[in-house]
């Protein structure tokens, strides 16, 4: 099956949920509304003729210029019928909130954590939603466009003093040299 007739099958059960569809270089992103992320994912997963059983990736995006500022993007494959779909789900700054998909695939668990940390999309039912990449004291979120390059000024990271001493011996021991 081709990812446009994906899209059409979709469009068939989920016609109001489905916002954009568009089509770059052989690969299909359908965006869709986040309130049935679920049900379309499940639909995905499910379905014998489509049977999305491998989620190949879940990234986020911020687009702080646009009303729905941040997407998060699912990559989803079927290993049995070799086809590959892109879904978006449009993520107000206001509510920066989407249900988790891991009861779906198991693999999101660690990708949904990464958003999170990453951008601050908040995944409902995700079973451990701490951070994975920065430490737990961190403030902030650094892939958001509004994050400064060299990070804040008026503050700096708790830990760093400790790193620092915990670095102090590195050239001592060869380490880096």
């Amino acid at each position: 099956m081709e990812p446009l007739e994906i899209v059409s099958r979709l469009k068939d059960k989920f016609f109001s949920e489905i916002i954009e569809v568009k089509q770059f270089r052989d690969q299909v992103f359908v965006s869709v509304k986040k309130e049935k992320i679920i049900s379309i994912c499940r639909f995905l997963f499910d379905d014998p003729d489509t049977y999305m059983n491998y989620l190949a990736d879940i990234c986020g995006a911020d687009y702080p210029d646009r009303e729905d500022r941040f997407e998060v993007v699912y990559n989803l494959f079927s290993i049995k019928h070799n086809h590959r779909l892109f879904i978006k789900a449009l993520i107000s700054a206001a509510d920066p909130v989407i249900d988790s998909v891991v009861p779906i695939w198991r693999g999101a668990d660690w990708h949904e954590r990464e958003a999170c940390d990453m951008y601050g999309i908040v995944f409902n039912g995700h079973p451990d939603l701490r951070r994975i990449l920065m430490p737990e004291d961190w403030e902030g979120h650094p892939l958001r466009k509004d994050y400064p390059l060299k990070g804040h000024k008026d503050r700096e990271y708790k830990g760093f003093e400790e790193l620092k001493d915990l670095h102090s011996h590195d050239k001592e021991w060869n380490i880096n040299a």
